[in-house]
């Protein structure tokens, strides 16, 4: 999930269109938008189109995984740190998303889960979807 600088519109209109497919998981309220928990995440990444917080959840789900994604990477590549997600090169935001709120459906029921920070719950998922050879 490289963020390439002549990819940013491409990736905004598909990562938009992708989120026009996924199942609500219900409206967003302005306390997801805090980003406390994993499950405020889920809530802002599996926004729908038909929500009146759309738009705004769209921005802030990419955003959030995009710069979670670029810590990582910066953190294991200059710091010598073992990667944690091991993603091929032609992986998008969009399908860091797709991962993401799969991964988040599945462990919804999961409290223990579902209320840690976000950012581990998105790690959590992306390891998932894509583990590195230990």
């Amino acid at each position: 999930m490289k963020i390439k600088s002549t990819l940013p519109a491409a990736l905004g209109a598909a990562f938009l269109a992708s989120i026009v497919a996924q199942q609500a998981v219900g409206a967003v309220g302005e306390e997801d938008f805090a980003l406390e928990t994993t499950e405020d995440l889920y809530q802002i990444c599996s926004a729908t189109a038909d929500d009146p917080n759309y738009i705004h959840a769209a921005y802030e789900c990419r955003g959030f995984i995009e710069g979670a994604v670029q810590y990582h990477d910066a953190v294991s590549d200059k710091k010598h740190l073992k990667r944690l997600i091991c993603y091929p090169e032609s992986a998008t935001i969009g399908d860091g998303k797709k991962a993401f709120v799969a991964w988040a459906k599945k462990h919804s029921g999961d409290k223990e889960a579902m209320g840690e920070l976000p950012v581990v719950g998105l790690v959590r998922a992306l390891a998932d979807k894509y583990p590195c050879k230990r």
